[in-house]
């Protein structure tokens, strides 16, 4: 169970920092950081690390494309996290 938190702690940082930089990159009119790269990171447990980068960056929150994807992927984790918790699955 310690292994799987500071999992996700890791890919939540690495997210969050990967987000900041694609945000930097973008104000300078640079190579970006691909979209499906951060939605796969978010998919395997990047959620909170993304959300917070996209507060804190304002990075991403005028395109409402990746908003709809966001919150698809957190929908279908919230349902797989209830399943789980309901042993359901």
């Amino acid at each position: 169970m310690k292994v799987l938190l500071v999992s996700f702690l890791f890919i939540n940082i690495f997210v969050f920092l990967l987000a900041g930089f694609d945000k930097h990159q973008a104000k300078k009119n640079k190579r970006r950081i691909p979209e499906n790269t951060l939605f796969f990171l978010e998919a395997i447990g990047g959620t909170f690390g993304l959300l917070l980068a996209m507060l804190f960056f304002r990075h991403k929150t005028s395109k409402t494309s990746f908003i709809v994807k966001f919150s698809g992927i957190l929908l279908i984790q919230i349902v797989l996290v209830y399943l789980k918790l309901t042993d359901k699955i």
